[in-house]
């Protein structure tokens, strides 16, 4: 049973002044603890947000940068296939130039020849016929 008398108003002196030492000694300094603690870890997340906008923005001047690049080099690869593709025109244009002037050249050379054994044939076609025609009829067609 519980008798009201001078200890109980110790155990609640002695409840009074534990309280205050725990909190002077153990609560306060644990609650000052987990205070720092929450400031560091707001404070990383802020240098973690402010890592990633750095970072966000970092990869967009990249990929801005990627695309003016790429536009270059192939604005530089169309002028390097445009080019040649004139210098091979203008080399094929030249070939063909030379292959006609080659081929009138031949072309002549044979007419010429052609002419000249026309020309021949003409002036012994007659010495031919009677030739042969006294080769066929066996005796010469000489009057």
């Amino acid at each position: 049973m519980i008798t009201v008398d001078i200890t109980l108003v110790i155990h609640i002196i002695n409840m009074i002044v534990l309280m205050v030492v725990l909190n002077a000694v153990l609560y306060k300094p644990v609650l000052g603890i987990l205070e720092k603690r929450q400031e560091k870890l707001d404070a990383l997340n802020n240098d973690v947000e402010q890592f990633e906008q750095n970072a966000r923005h970092r990869q967009a001047e990249v990929d801005k940068k990627m695309r003016e690049a790429s536009a270059k080099a192939k604005k530089a690869l169309d002028g390097a296939r445009s080019e040649a593709q004139a210098a091979g025109a203008e080399k094929l244009a030249a070939i063909r130039q030379e292959s006609d002037g080659e081929k009138e050249k031949t072309l002549a050379d044979v007419k010429a020849q052609v002419e000249s054994a026309r020309k021949e044939l003409l002036d012994n076609a007659t010495g031919f016929a009677q030739d042969m025609a006294g080769k066929i009829l066996g005796r010469s067609l000489e009057a």
